[in-house]
Formats: C-alpha cells, structure tokens, sequence
C-alpha cells in the first residue's frame, strides 16, 4: 500500500492550513490509516516559519478534541513534486501556489479546499487572523465539511 500525500497551503500556515493539517490527521487517525496518509500544512509566505498554529486556532481546535501540533513552514516549489494533493484555502493561495508550477506539470494536484465541502457554500476558507471566536469556529465548520468528503476519498482510494 503506497503513502498518500497531501499538503493544506493558507497564507501564513499558523490558522487554516495547521487546522485544517489537524482535523484531517484526526479523522485518519480515528480510521487507523495514519500509516497510508502523510499529511502536512504550508504558507505561502514565510513570516510566520518556525511559529506554532495561532493559540485562538488551537483554543477552538481543542474544544473540539483535535490537536494541531505543527509548526508553520513556507511551500517550497519541490513540495509540488512530493505531495499528490496540494489544497488551498482561498484564491490568492491557489494563485500562489500555481505560480510556483511554472512548467505546469503539477496543476492536477493544486486544489481549491471548498471544493470539498458539501454543507457550506462559501467559495473561500476565510483567514479568521483578524477576526474574533466566531471566525476561527466558522473556519473549522468548513474545514471538518471538507475534511468529511477528502476521508471518503481517501477511503475509495484505498
């Protein structure tokens, strides 16, 4: 059985991405497939590299049991070659992100997260960084959706 590998991309990778890193690895953990999925979190810009998940990030993550232990590092242009899902979590991520694939042969795997959620509409996963509690809840609603539909990929791909 081969290892899946998949990489969440926000801006600062100390909100979105480590929770959305977090409430995946949870979900594979309670499945037992933590040996077939390998899954990490970046940003795109790397002021925050070497920082923990913002605490209000971890906070609302832990009520809801899920630890997000990472630590915020920067997408590097080889993680297009070693991931096989690369997900992001707004517009000017994923516009990041395809620039770092300047020959256009990872295009296939850059993802736009919403497009995993099936109970919310949004288009984006909105940055809560600026905003207060309601935002950071808002954020792991959509990112639990997301993460629900990604699971049953996973499962079909087992």
């Amino acid at each position: 059985m081969s290892q899946l590998r998949i990489l969440f991309v926000c801006m600062g990778n100390i909100c979105r991405s480590p929770a959305a890193e977090g409430v995946l690895k949870h979900k594979v953990i309670a499945e037992g497939l933590e040996t077939y999925v390998e899954i990490d979190s970046a940003g795109t810009l790397s002021y925050h590299a070497g920082s923990r998940a913002d605490n209000r990030m971890r906070t609302a993550a832990h009520k809801r049991g899920i630890s997000l232990e990472s630590i915020a590092r920067k997408i590097l242009p080889e993680d297009l070659e070693i991931f096989d899902l690369i997900i992001t979590m707004d517009d000017d991520n994923f516009r990041d992100v395809q620039a770092l694939d300047r020959k256009g042969l990872y295009a296939q795997k850059i993802k736009r997260f919403t497009d995993y959620c099936t109970e919310h509409t949004d288009k984006e996963v909105p940055d809560p960084y600026y905003g207060g509690d309601k935002g950071f809840e808002h954020v792991l609603n959509l990112l639990e959706d997301g993460c629900t539909t990604l699971m049953n990929d996973i499962r079909k791909l087992r």
